[in-house]
């Protein structure tokens, strides 16, 4: 129907109707707008847009598996990616240059022992991985005056070489290993660096290593890497040696086969000898039950009822025996106890006489001499008794027929 052909009245709501779906529709879009610029923000401030880069390089033998735009991480973090894989000239140390940016603030974390590891999953992808350093001084860092300054590699690597050199060509130090010899130049090297920060650093900014990576300018730091294999020539490698171990393997599994058959002989021998040893140690254990009884253990066995009572009774006398012993050896102690007793009052009465005896002599000079006189005396006596004629009889001699020798020959 032809809008003039409509009522003043439907007129004017269906322009009330079309103001309102307008409304919607303009806040429908700005709404979308709003949600896509939110997105893209969102999108950029993930991705490091607004946040200031450095540039970084290592070398690496072989980029298989890598590519740009691969994350970089750092303790787990994704801090940067891939820019540019570039091949090096043949006769370089290494084959091929990995360009890679890292956002602020992990710079701060790239020190100069810092390295970059190059990590693979299962299924061959690789990524780097930079090691955070410990020691030595920062790649970059944000001065007093808020400036980004940036570690000078290629002054710091020359200022190095100089540092080797001469540490080399010292006789103090002819005949270090080659890892004490680099550590004193590494310490010497970051003690300059410390004490002249104006001279090795400069401002990152004017230096351009925000910028895209310029090889003739060289606007980016270098980090030494730390190559490992990657996870397929590791299983590869681990593929070759158990291929290599496979006949040392079938070997011993022929030699265990034949162990093993040698025991199950042995086990059925084994069984035969148990079968006939079964009726011995049937046997046997009656033999231990009749040891576990009182009545049959092993002492009455040896010892039969009759004779048990003998040796009782033989062990009851011996015992009385060694009591009455005992009484005596006790009783004849004691005798002698006394007898010793008694001796020793004699002794000491003897001891007592004699020292009596021998303080009268040393008292009585005169007494030896006049017991002699008394001796002399009475032998005098004696032999006038012997000459009376009354007494002559008691003095005589009595003698004994001697044999005549003639007798005695016949």
């Amino acid at each position: 129907m032809p809008l003039q052909d409509l009522t003043p009245e439907l007129r004017t709501r269906l322009r009330r109707v079309e103001r309102t779906v307008g409304w919607f529709v303009t806040l429908a879009a700005v709404i979308l707008f709003v949600g896509f610029a939110y997105y893209i923000y969102a999108t950029a401030k993930a991705r490091g847009w607004f946040v200031t880069k450095l540039n970084y390089a290592t070398g690496l033998d072989s980029a298989a598996g890598l590519s740009a735009g691969d994350p970089v991480t750092l303790m787990g973090f994704s801090v940067g990616e891939i820019t540019e894989i570039k091949p090096n000239d043949p006769a370089k140390a290494h084959g091929v240059t990995i360009f890679f940016r890292i956002k602020d603030p992990y710079w701060g974390y790239i020190w100069y022992d810092s390295r970059v590891l190059v990590n693979s999953d299962f299924l061959g992808h690789r990524f780097l991985e930079v090691v955070k350093g410990q020691n030595g001084q920062p790649s970059a860092f944000t001065g007093p005056d808020g400036k980004l300054m940036v570690m000078n590699s290629m002054l710091t690597y020359d200022k190095y070489k100089e540092l080797k050199a001469q540490l080399t060509s010292l006789s103090t130090n002819q005949g270090l290993p080659e890892d004490a010899i680099l550590a004193q130049v590494t310490n010497q090297l970051m003690e300059i660096i410390k004490s002249q920060k104006d001279v090795y650093y400069t401002n990152a900014i004017h230096a351009r290593y925000n910028d895209a990576v310029d090889t003739t300018g060289r606007n980016y730091y270098w980090i030494p890497p730390l190559e490992e294999p990657a996870l397929s020539d590791r299983l590869a490698a681990v593929a070759t040696a158990v291929q290599l171990a496979l006949p040392g393997i079938l070997s011993m599994t022929n030699q265990l086969a034949a162990v093993l058959s040698n025991a199950n002989f042995a086990v059925s021998q084994l069984n035969g000898t148990l079968a006939e040893t079964r009726p011995t140690l049937t046997t046997l254990a009656v033999i231990t039950g009749n040891l576990r009884d009182p009545n049959g253990s092993l002492g009455n066995w040896l010892l039969p009822t009759n004779l048990t009572v003998q040796l009782n009774q033989t062990l009851q006398s011996a015992r009385e025996t060694l009591g009455a012993a005992r009484g005596t050896l006790d009783t004849t102690d004691t005798n002698l106890t006394k007898v010793a007793t008694d001796l020793d009052q004699t002794l000491q009465h003897l001891s007592d006489l004699t020292s009596n005896l021998a303080w009268q002599v040393q008292i009585n000079t005169n007494l030896v001499s006049e017991i002699s006189t008394t001796i002399v005396h009475t032998d005098d006596l004696i032999q006038g008794l012997k000459r009376e004629w009354f007494l002559r009889g008691a003095f005589k001699k009595k003698h004994t027929a001697t044999p005549d020798p003639e007798s005695k020959q016949k």
